[in-house]
């Protein structure tokens, strides 16, 4: 407990600077608009940032990029609640009964019930970070090379299980990924792999062209074949703050939602996606009248975003403490953190505590500066919300091709992000998700460079995989998890929890 309240501390004094204030500032703002606004998700704002963070200090860069992150969480439920779109993935939810209760009349409840809830799950993730950190960091300092490539096998075989829709489509991308990873020069041989005589492949796909294209290019081209049309709500949005007797309803749902959510955000393979759709299934199921539900019920909202805020924090338990990014997001902060020279890891906590601590206590003071922005500029937000997507558009593809051409200066990266859009776009109408391709580009660098140690070390013989206890076991947990997702069976009850909610 002293050893916990002196790193707090540190961070604390880390994430108070004067800097580190304003990027988290930055990017709680701008995470909450990216949030508001449909079509501009978190993973396609942090792709185009990164060449911006390469001017700042690496533990400001960091801070600012999560807080776009988990303040993407907060704006989302805004749009969910008052124009009935989601602006995130896990937004969805929301709009089930908040836009109901913003049709009632009671959006500022909502609105409100939402901010609180998702800064009590964004505070308790938090502690949570802060007191498994050290913990988890001890026991992968024990890691060798098996039990790393094994970690990361089962990382992606929960990626394919958690994945949305067919798990043969989420295994395809995942391999995919691992193939673009493949390209380029071999660093042992020095032979080229998959350059197709290319000189601009000798290098191999770089992490920033590849997730500008497939989610910032990608996602423009997907939004401009919508027609969807944005009716926002017209009732008076009302007080923000929810009565005692609102609160008294809402709060069970909150310490399940949160319990939920943080749980499913350590899990590798995107499990905080899955949590707002699991906090609102469980909600509905022990209501006293699950007919409320979709008609306007305040559980309805409050399970579900604190869910999603927990799980949103609880994400960076395993890339901080392990380097094992869970989901899309993650693998971008594994690419901001490689840019600054820094390998994701245990080693991230020995040898930059400043970096681990002023990370964790810049979460819960992004959290307290989200319930500020949020409420107040509800009226911002919902003029914002008016803005036609023909304006919004050609400044982000102008943004995405300054960004990237920023970085080495090569007409050939501008070239690449528009041909990864059209094949990311392609991807998407075809109903392949293109965030496990990313999961397995970013893991499949590390998996090549933890199997060759592995073989090295032990002369060639691939039973080391299965002699090692821990590899043994993580192996038998991946295989297990991947039997089960192709079960119709299990398989129907995990769309269920989809479709359900």
């Amino acid at each position: 407990m002293p050893d916990l309240l002196s790193n707090l501390g540190l961070g604390f004094g880390v994430a108070l600077s004067l800097q580190n204030l304003l990027l988290c500032f930055l990017g709680c703002l701008v995470g909450t608009l990216i949030g508001v606004l449909p079509g501009v998700g978190p993973i396609a704002t942090i792709a185009m940032l990164l060449p911006i963070t390469f001017g700042l200090d690496p533990v400001g860069a960091l801070i600012m990029l999560a807080g776009i992150y988990y303040g993407a969480q907060y704006g989302g439920s805004t749009t969910a609640i008052l124009v009935n779109i989601p602006g995130e993935a896990t937004s969805v939810v929301t709009t089930l009964d908040g836009h109901q209760m913003a049709r009632q009349g009671r959006a500022g409840i909502a609105l409100g019930t939402a901010a609180l809830a998702s800064f009590f799950a964004g505070t308790v993730a938090t502690v949570l970070i802060a007191a498994l950190g050290a913990p988890l960091t001890r026991l992968a300092l024990i890691f060798g090379p098996a039990e790393y490539f094994a970690l990361m096998v089962m990382g992606l075989a929960f990626a394919v299980v958690l994945a949305h829709g067919s798990v043969l489509k989420a295994v395809a991308m995942i391999l995919v990924g691992i193939l673009f990873a493949c390209v380029g020069t071999d660093l042992e041989t020095g032979e080229e792999r998959m350059t197709f005589c290319f000189t601009f492949l000798t290098d191999g796909v770089d992490f920033s062209v590849l997730a500008m294209g497939l989610f910032g290019v990608a996602e423009i081209l997907r939004n401009l074949d919508q027609t969807d049309t944005r009716e926002i709500a017209q009732a008076r949005i009302g007080r923000l703050l929810p009565g005692l007797a609102d609160l008294r309803q809402a709060a069970p749902s909150v310490f399940r939602g949160t319990a939920i959510g943080a749980l499913l955000g350590i899990l590798p393979g995107n499990g905080a996606v899955l949590g707002p759709f699991a906090a609102y299934t469980v909600e509905k199921r022990i209501a006293r009248d699950p007919s409320r539900f979709g008609r306007g019920a305040i559980e309805g909202v409050a399970g579900p975003e604190s869910a999603n805020n927990a799980g949103a924090q609880t994400a960076f338990i395993p890339l901080l403490t392990l380097g094992i990014p869970p989901n899309a997001v993650m693998a971008l902060m594994v690419g901001a953190m490689t840019i600054h020279g820094i390998i994701p890891g245990p080693g991230v906590m020995t040898k930059n505590p400043n970096l681990f601590w002023g990370m964790i206590a810049s979460m819960w003071i992004g959290n307290l500066m989200l319930l500020v922005i949020n409420l107040p500029l509800v009226g911002i937000w919902v003029r914002l919300l008016k803005v036609p997507y023909r304006l919004m558009f050609p400044a982000i593809l102008m943004f995405c091709s300054i960004g990237i051409y920023s970085i080495n200066a090569l007409p050939t990266d501008v070239m690449l992000i528009a041909a990864f859009g059209v094949f990311g776009y392609a991807l998407i109408k075809f109903g392949f998700e293109p965030a496990p391709l990313l999961l397995g580009f970013v893991l499949g660098k590390l998996m090549e460079e933890y199997l060759r140690r592995a073989l090295t070390l032990s002369r060639g013989d691939p039973m080391v995989f299965l002699e090692r206890p821990l590899s043994a076991l993580l192996f038998l947990v991946a295989f297990t998890s991947l039997s089960a997702a192709l079960l119709p069976s299990l398989r129907r009850s995990r769309d269920e929890v989809f479709t359900e909610a």
